[in-house]
């Protein structure tokens, strides 16, 4: 039995890593966006000058920031929630919210959208669909590959939390720490 608990308890690690490394790497892309929307900007209005294809860019970099960090920001407690018994519960109440919200709404909702986005994007990838915009970025299919990371993340993250949430429940694991006190 410890050796299965050490195993899962890996086993979260890694994906709480993996997620973490994901959403610190593509944090950045914020700041990317940032600076080519100034050049953009800059560009269109003080030299009447642009490119759909710069203008796109922006585009691919916030989905990727919204929809591949979905895992990394579940971690870290900041999707939206109606607090409204979860913030008077136990540890041990909020553990048993996490834990069925986890396997039977979290993990069958992102379990859906990865097998109803497969085909979709694998046929994108198929054609190596590009821009429907003349001078656009010829990597739809990339941006659509967006839909793949963020169920993967998610369902990835959901795993996770809901064997953080068990190991808890078994009383292997302290209970989870404040979202405010992760950050950082």
């Amino acid at each position: 039995m410890r050796g299965l608990i050490r195993a899962l308890s890996l086993l979260v690690r890694g994906i709480d890593g993996l997620n973490q490394v994901i959403g610190r790497t593509l944090a950045w892309l914020t700041l990317a966006m940032v600076v080519v929307t100034f050049t953009v900007v800059v560009l269109r209005y003080g030299f009447n000058m642009g490119w759909i294809a710069m203008q796109e860019s922006v585009m691919y970099m916030h989905a990727f920031v919204f929809m591949a960090c979905a895992g990394y920001t579940l971690r870290h407690n900041g999707h939206v929630r109606v607090d409204v018994f979860y913030n008077k519960m136990t540890d041990r109440g909020r553990a048993f919210v996490n834990l069925f919200g986890s396997l039977f709404l979290l993990m069958p909702m992102f379990g859906y959208i990865l097998w109803g986005s497969w085909d979709y994007v694998a046929s994108s990838w198929a054609l190596m669909e590009g821009s429907v915009e003349v001078g656009g970025l010829p990597y739809v299919y990339v941006l659509k590959t967006a839909i793949i990371a963020m169920a993967a993340t998610m369902l990835l993250q959901g795993i996770s939390q809901a064997i953080r949430n068990l190991l808890f429940l078994l009383g292997e694991l302290p209970p989870e720490r404040n979202a405010a006190d992760e950050v950082g």
